[in-house]
């Protein structure tokens, strides 16, 4: 495989701006080399949040939907779906864009608002205690989707910083050097030329 460089005219000139553009690229990689590590020091960071939470989104869903059978064994579904329409949200939910490293991801926040017992003719005592366990799981679950979502975009651009990393290191660098190396050694050749025709 022939060795591939840039197709530039070997001038001083140009050999100067090779230069140049060497010691730019090489800043570049080493600050893409740094992002790359800072990203990866938060997706292992995220990961073990990630886990957690999905470890207590598993349970707190578990215990809602066990209570929620409860419910449904001694109400009915029916009048369970219509004490459920009668009821206020349990649960209120603010997003926000926030930003690391360059990646943009959504800051869930969310908080339990205060259940007010449902008096309604037919209901259970079961059917609060399902409100509150969901409430619960709500919270959780918006947590989890603001790590997951986090998560898989940090790692996107990680990745994406793996490449770009790669690629200056083993393809954009080389073929500035393996030209600078050309340019050298013809305008040596042109030197060595003009001495001895002098």
């Amino acid at each position: 495989m022939a060795e591939q460089m840039i197709t530039v005219p070997p001038t001083k000139n140009t050999l100067i701006k090779l230069k140049k553009q060497v010691a730019f690229l090489e800043e570049g990689h080493d600050l893409l080399e740094r992002k790359r590590e800072l990203l990866t020091r938060l997706v292992y960071e995220r990961v073990t949040e990630f886990r957690r939470l999905r470890e207590q989104g598993q349970e707190a869903l578990r215990e809602a939907y066990r209570c929620l059978s409860v419910s449904q064994l001694r109400m009915g579904s029916r009048s369970l779906q219509q004490a459920a329409l009668g009821a206020e949200p349990a649960v209120s939910v603010q997003i926000l864009p926030r930003r690391a490293l360059g990646v943009e991801y959504p800051s869930v926040t969310s908080a339990r608002i205060p259940l007010k017992p449902v008096g309604l003719l037919g209901t259970d005592a079961s059917f609060d205690n399902t409100r509150d366990r969901l409430a619960d799981a709500t919270v959780l679950l918006a947590r989890l989707g603001e790590a997951e979502i986090a998560l898989s975009r940090l790692m996107a651009e990680q990745r994406t910083a793996q490449k770009r990393v790669k690629a200056l290191k083993y393809n954009i660098i080389p073929r500035y050097r393996r030209t600078i190396r050309f340019i050298q050694s013809a305008l040596e050749e042109e030197e060595r030329n003009t001495l001895f025709q002098m």
